[in-house]
């Protein structure tokens, strides 16, 4: 079943995911539409390479190995998967300040598609 992956428009500036992402070296934005599309084609599940569910949440992270390391938060509803989060990740550990603010930037999409 193909899914259809959408990156959702958050808070006060709707274009802040595209926005980093057009930031990014080439080669990471090359990663990230190869990462996207194996989303779209087989969906949230552990076998997609570099894709994990995060214990505790209700979220998935996506990993972007390279010069530059970026994780990608994405939620899944129905057919659809929504980027929620983007950013670059410095320590080993994922910060409590991204994963929280992916938890709330859920709770918005979550009142909005009713789920």
């Amino acid at each position: 079943m193909p899914y259809k992956v959408l990156i959702h428009p958050i808070d006060q500036n709707p274009n802040i995911i595209q926005d980093f992402i057009k930031k990014l070296q080439k080669s990471s934005i090359q990663k990230i539409t190869r990462q996207l599309r194996y989303l779209e084609e087989y969906g949230l599940v552990s076998e997609v390479i570099d894709t994990k569910k995060l214990r505790g949440y209700d979220f998935w992270e996506v990993r972007i190995l390279g010069k530059e390391n970026i994780r990608i938060i994405v939620w899944g509803y129905d057919q659809y998967i929504f980027v929620i989060h983007i950013f670059k990740k410095k320590s080993q550990s994922t910060s409590s300040k991204e994963l929280e603010l992916a938890k709330y930037r859920l709770k918005m999409l979550k009142k909005i598609v009713g789920a």
